[in-house]
């Protein structure tokens, strides 16, 4: 590596009422894989859309050094012209079109004013092999899973000849699997001499992959660790994080386990579009006071099960029973699991949990419009009054109610999801992937409110990808694979390799029809 190709000076940026980033320096070197580490709203995002143009300049305050030379971008194609590459979180891809459409969309291979296909489609497969992908450059993107979707827009970034490229949490939605490949393949572009900049929250990704980390907290830059050194551990970039030791990752918690509240037995669900079973025969049931898990490998049918129960939100051809204490019930809509008891707080939580150009208030009462309303109308005051005590109680970092969550960290967002649900008064809330895609402080007080609603007697069931979050925080763990409960362990019995070895249980000759493949966009 031979001297910076970043340096960012001073940076100051402000949104109403909220200085984000405060006189921020960022240097980074040529060929280096750089990570930037922080808290959820700490400014990571915002820094690196200061860096590629999504805010243009004259909407920051200091100065961007690209190659010794100043620079001053006033959108995305200004960064991408010189050579910058950003890669969001929401990844940009549209799924009707095919792999050599989004990799040439806006810089498309022409002649004499007309699409060239036939060389579109040759370089596509050069990138998409130089990528790791084997697909036919004709294949719409909507048929691949998130993992190849990802390759893609790095297949799409090197269409552009890039030299930063910049990635933020490319591994959040990820099985372990494809993050190994993409770290693999972030490890040949750096000795291709590219230069890679990596927002995430996966500290141990981070350990494995960076040669620097920055540690962005409130706003500003804590320090630069090099990652070569002897005492760059996760434990230092937490502490860096959080302005504080976190001697234990999960809160303390004491079961105070009751009688059974929630069954679900014989549960099967198809596949809306193919001739597929997605959930075969599955069963599981939750205590009062108990938390479960389900792990699953990516694919296994976990999110599909819960949105089935939930309100038969996904799937058809859905048969099996759901008990509540004891009682068959109906969940054929959605209402009727609220007017029992029932929520469930998705995956996703920008496309189904939250309207995000709505503010938090409108948010928290969504799903329980009837506790706040009179004769049909909602009570204004009351409904500021709900947010408000919501606001304080789940410590969501706002200044107002009247904020609009689309302008919130990742973290907050969730705790405005996990609000919506608890004003309904649930007694089982069944969360799937509830800290994806946030930091370690974040995660912790998430994990500190489950522990409440367990303590409370709610029945709760965790959906995660990460073995020891559900080894941190669960008294059960049940494990899916192929769409069949293959097994039940006590958390004082399981282990990863355990766990593992039960997700993994291949499907014999005289089982049911396939299940899904390992790439289910929905999973």
């Amino acid at each position: 590596m031979s001297g910076n190709i970043l340096e960012m000076q001073d940076i100051t940026k402000n949104f109403p009422g909220v200085k984000v980033l405060q006189e921020v320096n960022l240097t980074v070197k040529e060929g280096e894989i750089h990570a930037i580490c922080g808290e959820n709203g700490a400014g990571k995002s915002t820094l690196m859309k200061v860096l590629s143009g999504v805010y243009p300049h004259g909407t920051y305050e200091g100065n961007i050094l690209f190659r010794g030379e100043e620079v001053a971008f006033g959108s995305i194609k200004d960064s991408e012209a010189k050579g910058i590459v950003i890669i969001h979180q929401e990844l940009a891809l549209i799924p009707d079109l095919s792999v050599a459409e989004n990799i040439f969309l806006g810089n498309e291979v022409s002649r004499r004013g007309l699409i060239d296909w036939n060389q579109a489609n040759h370089r596509a497969r050069e990138l998409m092999a130089r990528v790791g992908l084997s697909e036919l450059p004709v294949t719409p993107v909507g048929q691949l899973g998130v993992g190849k979707q990802q390759l893609i827009e790095i297949a799409k970034a090197l269409s552009k000849d890039v030299s930063l490229l910049i990635l933020d949490e490319p591994t959040a939605a990820l099985n372990d699997q494809d993050s190994e490949h993409l770290l693999g393949l972030l490890r040949g572009l750096r000795d291709e001499g590219i230069t890679c900049i990596i927002i995430s929250h996966k500290l141990g990704e981070i350990v494995e992959i960076a040669d620097t980390t920055t540690v962005i907290r409130d706003g500003y830059v804590v320090e630069a660790i090099d990652m070569h050194g002897p005492d760059a551990t996760q434990d230092r970039i937490i502490r860096d994080m959080v302005g504080r030791e976190l001697d234990q990752r999960y809160p303390p918690r004491e079961s105070h386990i009751g009688e059974e509240v929630f069954r679900v037995e014989d549960w099967c669900v198809s596949h809306p579009t193919q001739p597929r079973v997605l959930v075969d025969h599955a069963s599981f049931d939750v205590r009062a006071g108990e938390v479960v898990g389900i792990a699953g490998l990516m694919g296994a049918g976990r999110t599909e099960l819960a949105m089935s129960v939930f309100g038969r939100s996904y799937g058809r051809d859905i048969s099996g029973r759901v008990y509540l204490h004891g009682r068959e019930i109906d969940t054929r809509t959605v209402k009727a699991c609220i007017d029992q008891g029932i929520s469930y707080v998705s995956e996703d939580r920008k496309h189904y949990g939250l309207n995000l150009i709505q503010d938090i208030k409108t948010n928290i009462s969504a799903a329980g419009l009837d506790k706040v309303s009179r004769h049909s109308f909602v009570n204004a005051n009351e409904e500021i009054a709900v947010a408000e005590r919501f606001r304080q109680a789940m410590n969501i970092r706002t200044p107002s109610v009247m904020q609009t969550v689309g302008n919130l960290s990742g973290g907050n967002q969730q705790k405005v999801v996990l609000s919506k649900w608890l004003h309904t008064a649930p007694e089982v809330l069944i969360l799937d992937e509830p800290t994806r895609g946030i930091d370690v402080g974040a995660k912790y007080e998430i994990y500190t409110i489950i522990n409440q609603l367990a303590a409370e007697g709610k029945a709760v069931v965790v959906i995660s990808s990460e073995l020891p979050e559900l080894l941190g925080i669960c008294d059960r763990i049940f494990t899916l694979a192929y769409g069949r409960i293959t097994g039940q362990l006590p958390v004082a019995e399981a282990t990863q390799e355990r766990l593992m070895e039960l997700m993994t249980i291949e499907k014999t000759s005289t089982d049911a029809p396939a299940v899904a493949d390992k790439e289910t966009p929905n999973d």
